[in-house]
């Protein structure tokens, strides 16, 4: 599984050749999104775990070359942000930047930092993550988007993207990464209040919606939620919190997923609890986990003799068919649940929170 899901990253052409990260294939049209910096950030990481897990150096040199985008391309330096996508050609994305967006890519500034030493990567994670919490961080809330180049906030919409809400703990997940690698007292505080945040404003995100897709997509981000708890997984309050959201994200999957289904809420949901089993915080349920490994499992694509699809996750199946978007978040997450799901099974498990992608 590791080697097929590798060599999608790989040879796919998910990456373009200046080493930016496409949002997703649409294997309808035969074409790749736009670039992503967000999820050129996931690729950053989700790389540097196959070389860690694999011990093969193209995957450290295809993380090193979309770390080498984010610093050298996508970073606006005058502005110190990350704008939400990328264009080489006229085709210009609105001019937002995104504080979900932001932490996923300074995680992964941090991950190669840590896996090269190259100080332009921490250097560059340094000064988003204090952009971020100037930019974004206004109590109570944490702004979801802003307008640029003034920084001006957007106003809030109702779907959860743009919306401040406890999924932005994911991403406020970045500040403690930074406040392990310097030190900096400033971090750790706004992560503190990130998840003091979070925590209260958790039991209003679930349902969201009386749509049931959209209360699906409204898991997902859910699970965010979950993942960033996990540096204080062994606080009373977030063991609990990760308890409570870990039984309410299964139930509601298991009653949506025969009309619609996420491959990522699958991989979200069975990461989140060999995560909080490894740290001693939640019991495993080794039925559900297995089961959610399983479902996981059917949304890699193969056989199609295809290089753009073939080793790649889907993103949904709607009914009994999968939708035609080729995703690389929803690979990384299924990549790395399923691995870690074999590790628990050989009784290997290492669940290190730094690696979650």
């Amino acid at each position: 599984m590791l080697c097929r899901v590798g060599e999608w990253f790989l040879r796919s052409g998910i990456q373009e050749s200046n080493g930016g990260v496409a949002r997703y294939y649409r294997s309808d049209l035969g074409k790749n999104a736009r670039v992503s910096t967000e999820i050129t950030g996931y690729a950053v990481s989700t790389l540097l775990y196959l070389a860690e897990r694999t011990g093969n150096g193209n995957y450290s040199e295809a993380a090193i070359r979309a770390a080498t985008f984010l610093t050298g391309v996508a970073w606006d330096s005058s502005l110190a942000t990350f704008p939400f996508e990328h264009s080489a050609n006229c085709d210009q994305p609105k001019p937002l930047a995104y504080f979900f967006d932001c932490g996923i890519i300074v995680r992964g500034l941090v991950a190669a930092w840590r896996a090269t030493g190259g100080q332009t990567f921490l250097d560059t994670a340094v000064e988003a993550g204090a952009s971020m919490i100037a930019d974004f961080q206004a109590s109570p809330v944490i702004h979801p988007i802003l307008l640029l180049p003034h920084k001006q906030a957007v106003a809030y919409e109702p779907k959860w993207s743009a919306s401040p809400g406890c999924y932005q703990l994911k991403s406020a997940m970045a500040w403690h990464d930074l406040f392990e690698e310097t030190g900096e007292a400033r971090f750790r505080l706004a992560y503190d209040a990130a998840v003091e945040s979070a925590l209260e404003a958790e039991p209003a995100f679930l349902p969201g919606s009386t749509d049931r897709e959209k209360v699906m997509d409204r898991l997902h981000a859910y699970c965010y939620f979950l993942e960033g708890l996990l540096p204080y997984a062994d606080r009373a309050e977030c063991a609990r919190a990760l308890a409570l959201g870990i039984d309410k994200t299964a139930k509601y999957l298991h009653e949506i997923a025969p009309s619609f289904a996420r491959s990522d809420v699958y991989a979200q949901l069975l990461r989140a609890r060999l995560y909080a089993a490894h740290v001693g915080s939640v019991p495993l349920d080794e039925a559900s986990a297995s089961c959610e490994a399983a479902r996981a499992a059917e949304f890699q694509l193969g056989g199609t003799g295809l290089p753009a699809c073939d080793g790649g996750f889907a993103f949904a199946r709607r009914g009994g068919e999968m939708l035609p978007f080729v995703n690389p978040v929803s690979t990384a997450f299924c990549l790395q649940a399923l691995a870690l799901w074999s590790d628990y099974q050989n009784g290997t498990l290492n669940a290190r929170r730094q690696a979650l992608v």
